[in-house]
């Protein structure tokens, strides 16, 4: 009988698992603000560590859920690629994909990106695809002030208060530890851990050790919001468990 239901939970624990891996959600948070138009709402779609995987019906589901989202802008928050991808045919076909649904997107590069040996060709599609790669660079769009940072990077430029600033980078550790004073600061890396334990949450997120205070979801550090988002794809295993794979879809809505 013991034998049984041990088998009974492994299956099902297989079960969860591999739903977990193969079926993103969409999360979604609002953000409030007095510093955007009244009546305003910016929609965002935020998309992180991809890490090249492909999901059933080569991502339709993704896509779909992007177009009924309907955002204003979508922000890759790097990790698209994986440090291993030896084809970059399937990622420019994912860019291409959003390109017909928004043509406006932002890329961060992460560290799987900046450590490929042929990042510069990569970037180079990219920018011919009209993707807005930054690193250390600012542009408005609407009443949002947006910077962007790629990872390794050892200092974030000071926003400017007269604007809603939106920090975009892959990993938000900087952010976390050194407060400047952004209002919403956007970023990935960590998977969530990829696996979280009932009532104690993540074991291990890179550059924070074992159990992070800071893995997945919103944070308030003084008047800084920051965002972490568990991404879609994995490292090392496919395996995820109470941290199911998700893209993220943030509404910057005004107070006025």
């Amino acid at each position: 009988m013991k034998n049984k239901l041990l088998l009974i939970i492994i299956f099902l624990l297989i079960i969860d698992i591999c739903y977990e891996v193969n079926f993103p959600k969409v999360n979604k948070i609002e953000i409030e603000t007095d510093k955007i138009v009244s009546g305003e709402e910016i929609k965002i779609v935020q998309i992180s560590d991809l890490h090249n995987k492909i999901f059933f019906n080569n991502n339709e589901k993704i896509y779909s859920s992007i177009r009924e989202l309907n955002p204003d802008i979508i922000v890759l928050m790097g990790d698209i690629i994986d440090r291993r991808t030896k084809d970059y045919q399937y990622a420019y076909s994912f860019i291409d994909n959003l390109i017909k649904i928004n043509p406006r997107i932002y890329y961060v590069l992460g560290n799987h990106e900046l450590s490929h040996a042929n990042i510069d060709d990569y970037k180079k599609e990219l920018e011919k695809r009209g993707v807005i790669l930054f690193n250390n660079k600012e542009e408005i769009y609407k009443d949002i002030l947006i910077y962007g940072v790629n990872y390794y990077e050892e200092k974030y430029p000071n926003p400017n208060n007269d604007f809603f600033s939106l920090l975009l980078t892959h990993d938000a550790s900087l952010a976390i530890y050194n407060y400047h004073n952004f209002d919403l600061v956007l970023s990935g890396h960590t998977h969530g851990g990829q696996v979280r334990i009932p009532l104690i949450g993540t074991i291990y997120a890179p550059g924070q050790g074992f159990f992070p205070k800071y893995a997945k979801g919103l944070y308030k550090i003084e008047d800084e919001e920051i965002y972490i988002d568990s991404g879609l794809g994995n490292t090392f295993l496919p395996i995820r468990f109470l941290n199911q794979s998700q893209i993220s879809f943030i509404k910057i809505i005004s107070t006025k």
